[in-house]
C-alpha cells in the first residue's frame, strides 16, 4: 500500500477516535482519541503511517504557544526557578544510574540501546542519537513510546485525582476572536524558528525555534496571546496520532519483552518524579501541580498540551523540560563515546 493511501487510512482512524472521544465527552478528545484509535489499530497487525513533515510543522504550534507566554512578567520569575532547575541534572544522573543496569538485565539490551532507553530526552532525539551511536532503533522507539504512551494516559488522572486540576480550561481564544496581523505573525515566527533553527542544528528546532522567535516578539509587544484553541486541537491531534503510529508492526515477542520492560521503567521513572516533585513543594520551590508537570518524564510536547490544558505555570514547566533535554542531549555523546570505548577497548 503506498504512503498517500495509508496517510488517508490513518487520518480517517485518527479523525473517527477523536470524533467518538467527543461525542462519549471523554476527556482530551483531540490527543486521546487519535492515540486510542491508532494504537489499537497498530496492535491489530494494521499497517498505519505517519504525518512526516505535517507533524513536525504541528509542534511548531506548541513552540509559539511557549514563545507567547513567556510575558516580560513570566521572564521576572525566572531566577525563582533557579532552584528546581538546579536539581534537574541530579534527576537525570539518578535516571541514568538505575535505568542503564535496569535495561541490561531485565531487556537484555546492549549498553548503547540500555543508555538511550533510560535517557529522559525527547522521543525522536532520543532514537537518532540512539541509532548513531550504534543502538537499536527498533527498541529505542518503542521504549519511548511507551514512555510517552504511559505519562500522557495518566498524567491527567493524577493531575486531575491528586491536584484537582480541570481538564476544561481554555486553551486559546477562537481564531475568530484574535487578530489577523497577530495570527500571521505566529505563522511567520512558527515557520522562521523552526526552518532557521533547523539550518543552524538546533536541537528539537520545530518547538524551540519558535518558541524563541514568538517569545522575542511578546517581550517587544508585538504578540499579545497565544495561538487559536484550533491550532493548539489540530497539535493534539498530530501528537496523539504520532503516539498510536510508532506501534504499527509491533510483534507478540517485542510486546513481552520490549514493551514490557518499558511498562516496567515507568513505574521507577513514576516514583523518582513522585519523589523530586514532592521535594520541590516541601522546599517551598513551586506549588504541587507545577512541581509534578515539570519532573513528569514526558516529551516536550506532551507536557506542553497538559500544562496549556490544566492552566499550569508554563514558562516553570517548559524550563525544566529545556533543562532536562539540554542535559540529556550534551551528555549523550560523552556517554556514547565512552560507552564504545569501554565495548571495544583495543578501537
Amino acid at each position: 500500500m503506498t504512503h498517500p493511501i495509508l496517510r488517508a487510512k490513518t487520518f480517517a482512524a485518527a479523525g473517527s477516535g477523536a470524533a467518538l472521544f467527543w461525542w462519549l465527552g471523554l476527556p482530551l478528545p483531540f490527543l486521546f482519541g487519535p492515540m486510542s484509535a491508532c494504537l489499537l489499530l497498530a496492535l491489530s497487525g494494521q499497517k498505519l503511517a505517519g504525518f512526516g513533515q505535517v507533524s513536525v510543522a504541528a509542534r511548531t504550534i506548541l513552540g509559539v504557544a511557549v514563545g507567547t507566554s513567556l510575558t516580560p512578567d513570566v521572564v521576572a520569575t525566572l531566577p525563582q526557578m533557579a532552584g528546581s532547575i538546579a536539581l534537574v541534572p541530579i534527576y537525570v544522573a539518578i535516571i541514568g544510574a538505575i535505568g542503564v543496569p535496569f535495561f541490561r538485565r531485565v531487556g537484555g539490551f546492549d549498553p548503547v540501546t540500555s543508555y538511550y532507553a533510560a535517557m529522559p530526552g525527547g522521543l525522536q532525539d532520543m532514537i537518532i542519537f540512539g541509532q548513531e551511536a550504534g543502538g537499536s532503533a527498533r527498541v529505542l522507539s518503542l521504549i519511548h513510546a511507551t514512555r510517552v504512551l504511559v505519562i500522557v494516559t495518566l498524567a491527567p488522572l493524577i493531575l486531575t485525582g491528586l491536584y484537582g486540576a480541570s481538564l476544561s480550561n481554555p486553551i486559546g481564544q477562537p481564531a475568530a476572536e484574535l487578530p489577523l496581523g497577530e495570527m500571521a505573525l505566529m505563522v511567520l515566527a512558527a515557520l522562521v524558528g523552526w526552518k532557521g533553527g533547523e539550518r543552524i542544528g538546533l536541537f528539537g528546532a520545530s518547538i524551540l525555534g519558535p518558541m524563541i522567535v514568538s517569545a522575542a516578539l511578546t517581550m517587544g509587544g508585538l504578540l499579545h496571546s497565544r495561538p487559536p484553541a484550533e491550532a493548539i486541537l489540530t497539535a493534539q491531534f498530530f501528537i496523539g496520532t504520532g503516539i498510536g503510529v510508532h506501534y504499527v508492526g509491533v510483534t507478540l515477542r517485542e510486546l513481552r519483552q520490549i514493551v514490557a520492560a518499558g511498562l516496567a521503567f515507568m513505574l521507577v521513572l513514576a516514583l523518582l518524579a513522585a519523589i523530586f516533585a514532592e521535594g520541590v513543594t516541601l522546599l517551598g520551590l513551586a506549588p504541587p501541580m507545577e512541581a509534578f508537570l515539570a519532573f513528569a518524564p514526558g516529551g516536550q510536547a506532551e507536557m506542553t498540551v497538559l500544562s496549556i490544558i490544566v492552566g499550569a505555570d508554563l514558562g516553570f514547566v517548559i524550563a525544566h523540560h529545556l533543562t532536562r533535554i539540554v542535559v540529556v542531549i550534551l551528555g549523550a555523546p560523552i556517554v556514547a563515546r565512552w560507552l564504545r570505548k569501554r565495548n571495544h577497548p583495543s578501537g
